[in-house]
């Protein structure tokens, strides 16, 4: 479980997040939601320390993780895996070598152990095979499913996942949706996905956190998001709806 409390993050005179508390659930698809600007990525960054959030805390299984050192942080930073927007693979390393770069890291894997774990995480997201290729001989998809590989290699309690769906088509995304509900029930990890993707939204969203202007507007889950008063979150449904709709008339 990960809880965030009061968590402000402010950049000269911009404060981008303003006392947001929210917890993440283990076993459960945990999604930021909100417009360009609210805040998603940013209190993402800051529950895995690539920020320092101004005041606030981030707690891990009731650790605190903003109040350790570096080097104290190393053994909470080897449970999380990540899948960042645009993959971020390294385009000089086959497949296979993305795959097991964090655990050339992070443990002491003999080669073979590191190249079965690299086999067993390519047949979990249907890419056996292809362990030899390169990112510029993938689809966008594939390029998906690969950093989704190597962010479970670490077998992570915690996983999270910036803007999967971006830049996919509509049937490939719901692919990496499902993929992405698949693992975190079969190894029940906290799951934080910042989306703003209503297909996403409806189709995974146990728990569904809402940000407007810094702020958390609504929680709730995608039940419950159909029949919401808030008028933020209604606009933002309803133009993310009107926006799939005009795309689709394309």
């Amino acid at each position: 479980m990960i809880e965030v409390k009061d968590i402000y993050k402010t950049f000269g005179e911009h404060e981008v997040l303003s006392g947001i508390t929210a917890d993440f659930k283990p076993g459960k698809n945990n999604l930021i939601i909100g417009s360009s600007g609210s805040g998603k990525t940013t209190l993402l960054k800051c529950i895995v320390g690539l920020h320092e959030p101004t005041n606030g805390e981030v707690l891990y299984n009731k650790e605190n993780f903003t109040a350790l050192k570096f080097e104290a942080r190393v053994p909470i930073r080897k449970q999380i895996g990540m899948l960042f927007q645009n993959s971020a693979l390294f385009d000089s390393m086959t497949v296979e070598e993305n795959i097991i770069f964090p655990l050339n890291l992070f443990t002491d894997m003999s080669k073979s152990e590191k190249t079965d774990r690299a086999n067993f995480c390519l047949k979990r997201v249907n890419l056996e095979g292809k362990n030899r290729l390169f990112p510029s001989e993938l689809s966008g998809g594939m390029k998906k499913r690969v950093g989704i590989a190597r962010a479970i290699s670490m077998q992570p309690k915690y996983l999270f996942v910036d803007e999967p769906n971006s830049g996919l088509d509509p049937k490939t995304a719901i692919l990496i949706d499902e993929l992405i509900a698949e693992l975190t029930e079969e190894y029940q990890t906290t799951t934080v996905v910042v989306t703003h993707d209503m297909n996403s939204v409806m189709g995974i969203g146990d728990n569904i956190i809402f940000l407007h202007n810094g702020q958390k507007w609504w929680e709730g889950t995608n039940k419950e998001i159909a029949h919401t008063d808030n008028k933020e979150l209604n606009s933002f449904v309803f133009a993310s709806k009107f926006m799939l709709a005009a795309r689709g008339k394309l």
